[in-house]
């Protein structure tokens, strides 16, 4: 199931940010399957702020999933991790863990109805790397954690930096307009007159 926003993983335009209400969280949900994935989606907040955040958040998986009244982080990226969340009609608990879970996860509990994980995109995130990480974690068959997708993502990101900047020399250099066949110079056609040689022994 897809909530707010399902988008490929070679997404070449950019998202844009506007077709998003500034209320509706940006989520990516997987598909449910016979063979669970290490993630269940991905979540692109806009904040660092859970306490801001999680009531939109709880307000799409509440109907999905039952009442979220348990949700739990790795502090690394959270500056201040409440203790509660008021959120429509109930107080969700936060917890943190150091060790134990992804700096880059959220996890989520529903009582007496199970748990899920969630990728959470960095708000910074730029909308192509964002929608290739919000794809790649509903991936029903995906087998990454969550740090390996950042680390991925930021390795495509470096590997685009490049590509664009060898362009840019090549650009520099005269290349896209050699690449035109329009805007070749034309080569002067040379006419010469060959011997006659007979054919024959």
């Amino acid at each position: 199931m897809t909530a707010t926003i399902s988008l490929p993983p070679t997404a070449e335009a950019e998202v844009d940010d506007r077709v998003f209400s500034s209320s509706s969280p940006r989520l990516s949900l997987a598909p449910t399957g016979p063979a669970p994935a290490l993630l269940d989606g991905a979540w692109w907040p806009r904040s660092r702020d859970l306490g801001a955040e999680l009531p939109s958040l709880t307000a799409v998986l509440d109907p999905l999933w039952g009442r979220i009244t348990r949700v739990t982080v790795n502090p690394t990226h959270w500056p201040v991790v409440p203790r509660k969340v008021p959120v429509a009609g109930h107080v969700v608990k936060v917890g943190w863990f150091l060790a134990e879970q992804d700096p880059h996860e959220l996890l989520l509990l529903s009582y007496g109805m199970g748990r899920w994980n969630l990728l959470v995109v960095p708000p910074q995130t730029t909308p192509v790397s964002a929608a290739w990480l919000m794809a790649a974690a509903s991936d029903p068959l995906g087998t990454s954690t969550a740090s390996r997708l950042m680390a991925e993502a930021a390795r495509l990101r470096t590997v685009s930096e490049a590509d664009r900047a060898v362009e840019a020399v090549w650009d520099s250099e005269g290349g896209h307009e050699a690449r035109d066949p329009a805007a070749r110079p034309r080569i002067p056609a040379v006419t010469a007159t060959l011997p006659y040689q007979p054919m024959g022994r």
